[in-house]
């Protein structure tokens, strides 16, 4: 029996921990996110083109500018011997030293602008805070002028009490008939009376907004009270009974309280008005200033998130100075290795258009490699790019060399389009033959302290690139600026993130 009772208390047992485990998992375990995370760092990124090529015996490089225009100058002749990087022509610049002149003003407009709008800004602000001052300093004028005439409401209906309490006494003091109704009638403003000066006790006790209102309202309805119960006893005074008994001299009396009382009345409602008017005013014309000051806060922006008017034309105008310096680098044909002119195919004045062969070239190099590059690579690659060369019948050696030539004219390779480019060895073995197999990375481009990210935490939507941002336990769709795309499965975020911030990769 003893053995029974122990084994089913741990039965037991282990079905409260079975139930228990899984009460835990289904409402207290925290649930793990579902993707991978990777942060935002800064590193140094390098694009590359990698591909195969053959040794080929030294030949004539023919060399063309990378735009059209018109030759200016041309800096040697048909036997010259050159170097690498040495200017051989050039086209004319004047158009685009123009342009560039104006795109420098451009920019230089923008930043002026932006300069300006900062001081706007300013004194946006500035205005700002003076509306919001002046609208406090009207604000709090116009709550103490009520309190005067609440303190005027309290001695108009005090003075009132005391003209009727005369009169109900000199002539209406038996409790019958039109006396009952003129002491009715004075208890009427004397409850009044009593009540105003409560408030205006109260309000000078707690002065706060909202008490002047409310104290202005039920001091209202007690002056129209007052001036009603003055009609009707006024109106007593001319009964018949009584017209010729009631002086005219208290009569007069009844008149000018009651003219004072809807004067003050008067005055009640226009201090109702003006508080309402003001404070109507004051909330135009800081919104007003408000939205100056966004205005120009939103033209000035230029954070990870967002990007200013100025902000963006300023980038706009440096993207187009780069472009034109470019250009205008562009414009000189450079010797893209050592060796010696043996063609000149134009001169001075003649247009050059592009892919138009203007100078031979005749390497010293005896061997160059030559390598069909797929179309969508050929773009990055420029003459003068350094390049690492493998052979493989020297499997234990690496070697050096830049890029001389890119054949403007394309070729067909099984439907597929590609273009020829050059590499002449900077030092070459011993040994090399025609015809030997090269591997090729081509050094296109590289950055150094850039942030970089993994290309495949960007997604493409609606032509913007968008990367999801694990940010406050949520992910939060951010649109990226990016630059470099590296060779590593790494790119540059030019814009939209922050170093350290945390975007899903998967």
């Amino acid at each position: 029996m003893i053995n029974f009772n122990r084994k089913a208390i741990v039965i037991i047992i282990v079905a409260v921990l079975i139930v228990g485990f899984g009460v835990w998992q289904g409402f207290f375990k925290k649930e793990e996110p579902s993707f991978t995370l990777t942060e935002v760092v800064r590193g140094n990124i390098s694009q590359e083109v990698s591909e195969t090529g053959q040794v080929k015996k030294g030949e004539e490089i023919n060399l063309s500018f990378k735009s059209s225009g018109e030759i200016e100058k041309i800096y040697v002749e048909v036997g010259d011997n050159v170097t690498t990087g040495q200017d051989l022509a050039k086209l004319d610049t004047n158009q685009l030293f123009i342009q560039l002149t104006e795109a420098q003003a451009a920019l230089e407009v923008v930043k002026a602008k932006k300069a300006d709008t900062q001081v706007s800004l300013e004194n946006a602000k500035q205005d700002l805070n003076n509306i919001k001052d002046k609208a406090e300093e009207d604000l709090n004028n116009a709550y103490e002028d009520a309190l005067i005439v609440l303190d005027d409401a309290y001695l108009k209906i005090y003075n009132t009490f005391n003209v009727v309490n005369n009169i109900q006494k000199t002539y209406f003091y038996i409790r019958i008939g039109y006396g009952l109704k003129v002491i009715e009638e004075k208890y009427t403003i004397k409850s009044s009376l009593k009540k105003i000066k409560s408030l205006v006790s109260d309000v000078k006790t707690n002065p706060q907004y909202g008490n002047i209102d409310s104290a202005l309202s039920e001091t209202k309805a007690e002056l129209e009270k007052v001036s009603d119960a003055l009609k009707r006893i006024r109106d007593i005074t001319e009964n018949a009974v009584y017209r010729e008994i009631i002086s005219s001299t208290d009569k007069s009396y009844l008149d000018t309280q009651k003219l004072n009382i809807n004067n003050v009345l008067d005055d009640i409602i226009n201090s109702q008005q003006n508080i309402s008017t003001i404070k109507i005013n004051n909330r135009t014309n800081i919104d007003v200033a408000e939205a100056e000051v966004s205005t120009l806060e939103a033209q000035l922006q230029s954070d990870v998130e967002t990007t200013g008017l100025y902000q963006a034309q300023i980038k706009q105008a440096e993207a187009q100075i780069q472009l034109l310096e470019n250009q205008i680098k562009d414009t000189y044909l450079k010797s893209p290795a050592q060796g010696q002119i043996t063609k000149i195919n134009k001169k001075v004045g003649e247009q050059s258009m592009l892919g138009d062969s203007i100078i031979s070239l005749l390497p010293v190099v005896l061997f160059s490699i030559e390598a069909d590059i797929y179309e969508e690579d050929v773009v990055k690659i420029n003459i003068g790019n350094q390049a690492d060369i493998s052979l493989v019948a020297f499997p234990e050696q690496s070697f050096e060399g830049k890029v001389t030539s890119i054949e403007p004219a394309e070729k067909l390779i099984e439907g597929v389009v590609y273009y020829q480019v050059t590499i002449a060895f900077e030092k070459f073995p011993e040994g090399v033959k025609p015809g030997m197999t090269a591997d090729l990375v081509i050094k296109t481009a590289s950055k150094e302290n850039v942030l970089v990210i993994p290309k495949k935490a960007i997604q493409e939507k609606d032509g913007k690139n968008i990367v999801q941002v694990f940010r406050d336990n949520q992910v939060e769709n951010r649109e990226t600026e990016i630059g470099l795309m590296g060779s590593d499965d790494m790119v540059e975020v030019i814009a939209g993130l922050v170093e350290g911030e945390e975007v899903v990769i998967d």
